[in-house]
C-alpha cells in the first residue's frame, strides 16, 4: 500500500512556504516559536503531539488527526511529543496566506481521525481533509483554497485527481 498526500493551491498565489515530514520525540520537540502571515497544517501519521498557545488554545493531536492553524496576524505557540519513547511521526505544511489575509485573527481548526470523513471502495480510501473528492467534503475552511487529501492505495491502483480552475 502506497500513501500519498497531497495539497494544491490557489496557483494564482505561491502558497507553499514549506513541507516538514517529522519525526521528533521528548526532549526534542518544537517549543514557544512565533508565526505570522501564514496557515500551517498538522497532520499525524503516528505517536501524540501536544500544542498550546499564548491565546489558551490547546489539546492533543494523534494519529489520523489534523490541526490547522491560521496564524494571520500572529500567533506564539508551542508542539511538542507526547512521549520520551514513542515518536511523533507526521507532516507540517506552511501555505501562505493572501495580502487580505495576512492580518486577519488567528484561528485553530482541530478534527480527530474519527471526525474526519472518508471516500472507500475496494481499491483506495480516501481521507478528505480539506477540499472535495468523490462528493466527499473535507470539513476545513482553508483561507488559501487547497485540498488537502489523505489517499491509500492499493497496489496497482491510479488515480487522477483534477483540480478546478
Amino acid at each position: 500500500v502506497k500513501r500519498y498526500i497531497g495539497c494544491r493551491a490557489n496557483p494564482r498565489l505561491d502558497p507553499f512556504i514549506m513541507l516538514d515530514h517529522f519525526n521528533v520525540k521528548l526532549p526534542a520537540g518544537f517549543p514557544d516559536h512565533p508565526h505570522r502571515g501564514m496557515e500551517t497544517v498538522t497532520y499525524m501519521l503516528s505517536g501524540e503531539i501536544l500544542h498550546e498557545d499564548f491565546k489558551s488554545n490547546a489539546g492533543s493531536l494523534g494519529a489520523g488527526d489534523v490541526q490547522w492553524m491560521t496564524a494571520g496576524k500572529g500567533i506564539v505557540h508551542a508542539e511538542m511529543p507526547g512521549s520520551f519513547d514513542t515518536a511523533a511521526i507526521g507532516f507540517q505544511l506552511w501555505l501562505n496566506l493572501d495580502a487580505k489575509s495576512k492580518f486577519c485573527e488567528p484561528q485553530y481548526q482541530e478534527f480527530k481521525s474519527k471526525d474526519i470523513p472518508c471516500y472507500k471502495d475496494e481499491n483506495m480510501t480516501v481521507k478528505v481533509i480539506a477540499g472535495e473528492v468523490f462528493g466527499v467534503k473535507g470539513p476545513i475552511t482553508a483561507r488559501t483554497p487547497a485540498f488537502f487529501i489523505d489517499f491509500v492505495l492499493k497496489k496497482g491502483t491510479q488515480y487522477k485527481h483534477v483540480i478546478p480552475k
